[in-house]
C-alpha cells in the first residue's frame, strides 16, 4: 500500500511540473547553502588544525598579552625572559623571536612583506614546511635569508633565485633557502632571518615578540607550562604575559569557528524556509484542485491516516528532491570555493562528507514533510459528501 502512495504522490509532482520545480528551487537553495557553509567551516577547521600539528603539541608559546601572531605589534617581552626560560632543563630548544614588515627591494623593486627574525628559526621552520630548495638558516649565519614561496616566484616581477641578494631596510641579504608553498598567504610571503640580524635593520636592541620553545620527550606540558608562569612571574614582577600550549590556541580558533559556522548556517536556513513556505502554498492549492479526487478515495474506504499519508509523502518526495539537488549544488560550490582559495594562496581542505549529505537529504526529507503537515490535515478532514460536490 505504501507503495501506492508514493505512485501516486510521483504522478501529482510530475502532473504540475512548472509549480513543482518552481517550489523545489526554494530548497535546493536552502539546502545547497547549509551544505556548502558547513562543509567550508568544517574545512577551514582541518585546515587549522593540519598546520597546528605539523606546528608540533610539544611546545609552548609565551608572549606579550595581546599578542595575535606574527606581524602585530606587541611589547614586553626582553632576553631577559628568554635567560630565564634557559635556566628550565625541561626545554629542548627555546627560539625567541620578533616579526615586522620590512621595506624589502629586489632588482629596483620594493615591496613590504613580513620579515621573521629569530634566534633558532630553523626549528621552527622544520617544524611546519619543507625546503623546495637551498637549506635553513645555521645559528652562524646573519645576513642570510630565507624566503617563502611566494616571495620568490610571486612578489616581485622577476623570480627569486638562491645566491640572489635581496635588501632589507638598506642591508643586502644573500638567499639560501626558499620553502615550499604551505598554502597559506601570510607563511608564503614571509621572510626569515636571524635574530641578531632583525636587530641590527630595524634598530631593535633587546626586546622580542615572542618565545617559541620545544618541550623534551616525557615532560608533562600543563605542569611546566604552570612552571614556566610561575617563574616569569617571579622575574619579572608583573603578569604582562602568557603562556599558551598549540591545544589552547586551537580550541579558542575552533570556538571562533563555531560561533561563525552558527551564524552562517542560521543565515542559510532563512531561504530553507522559504522553501518550507514555498511547499506550504503549493501543497494547499493541491489540496483545492483534487478536493473530487479526495471524496472518491474517502467514498470508496479511504480512512483519515490515508489521506493524511498520501500528502504528507507528496510534500516529503519534493523537499527530498530538493534535498538531493541542494546537495550535489552545495558539495560543487564547497569543491570551488576550496580550489578557488587554493590558487589565491590560501590552502582550505576540501573533502566530501558522507554524514552531511545524509544529513541534508534527511532534513529536506523532513522540512518537506513538515511543511505539507497542515495542508495534509485539512485534506483528511474532508467529508465526503462535501468533497464529491466541490467544484
Amino acid at each position: 500500500m505504501i507503495s501506492d502512495y508514493f505512485l501516486l504522490a510521483i504522478s501529482s509532482i510530475t502532473h504540475r511540473k512548472l509549480r513543482s520545480w518552481l517550489t523545489i528551487i526554494g530548497i535546493i537553495i536552502g539546502i545547497a547553502s547549509i551544505v556548502a557553509l558547513i562543509s567550508l567551516s568544517l574545512g577551514l577547521k582541518a585546515t587549522v588544525e593540519e598546520q597546528f600539528e605539523a606546528f608540533g603539541s610539544d611546545r609552548i608559546l609565551i608572549s606579550s598579552r595581546g599578542f595575535q601572531g606574527p606581524g602585530t605589534i606587541s611589547e614586553g617581552l626582553t632576553d631577559k625572559d628568554v635567560e630565564v626560560l634557559e635556566k628550565i632543563e625541561e626545554f629542548d630548544t627555546i627560539s625567541p623571536g620578533i616579526a615586522l614588515p620590512g621595506e624589502v627591494k629586489f632588482n629596483n623593486e620594493a615591496k613590504f612583506p613580513i620579515v621573521f627574525g629569530s634566534k633558532n628559526s630553523k626549528d621552527i621552520l622544520e617544524s611546519t614546511t619543507d625546503l623546495e630548495k637551498g637549506r635553513y638558516l645555521e645559528k652562524n649565519d646573519k645576513f642570510e635569508a630565507v624566503i617563502g614561496s611566494s616571495v620568490a616566484k610571486d612578489l616581485f616581477n622577476r623570480e627569486i633565485r638562491l645566491k640572489n641578494k635581496i635588501t632589507i631596510n638598506g642591508k643586502d641579504f644573500r638567499v639560501i633557502g626558499i620553502l615550499e608553498k604551505i598554502g597559506n598567504q601570510q607563511d608564503d610571503t614571509t621572510i626569515y632571518i636571524s635574530l641578531d640580524a632583525f636587530r641590527e635593520v630595524f634598530g631593535k636592541t633587546n626586546e622580542v615578540s615572542f618565545i617559541a620553545t620545544k618541550v623534551k620527550q616525557g615532560v608533562d606540558i600543563k605542569r611546566l607550562q604552570k612552571k614556566v608562569e610561575k617563574e616569569l612571574e617571579k622575574a619579572r614582577g608583573d603578569e604582562n604575559f602568557q603562556v599558551v600550549t598549540p591545544e589552547q590556541i586551537l580550541e579558542q580558533i575552533n570556538q571562533v569557528l563555531g560561533v561563525i559556522q552558527m551564524v552562517l548556517v542560521g543565515i542559510a536556513a532563512i531561504s530553507l524556509l522559504v522553501g518550507a513556505v514555498g511547499i506550504t502554498n503549493s501543497m494547499y492549492t493541491t489540496v483545492l484542485e483534487r478536493t473530487r479526487d479526495i471524496g472518491i478515495m474517502k467514498a470508496v474506504g479511504a480512512k483519515n491516516s490515508h489521506v493524511l499519508l498520501i500528502f504528507l509523502i507528496e510534500s516529503g518526495l519534493m523537499g527530498f528532491v530538493g534535498g538531493f539537488f541542494g546537495v550535489i549544488l552545495g558539495t560543487f560550490i564547497s569543491f570551488g570555493v576550496s580550489e578557488f582559495s587554493t590558487r589565491a594562496g590560501f590552502k582550505l581542505l576540501f573533502e566530501i562528507n558522507i554524514p552531511l549529505i545524509i544529513f541534508g537529504l534527511l532534513f529536506a526529507f523532513f522540512v518537506g514533510m513538515l511543511s505539507g503537515v497542515l495542508p495534509a490535515y485539512q485534506a483528511s478532514k474532508l467529508k465526503p459528501v462535501d468533497a464529491l460536490r466541490y467544484e
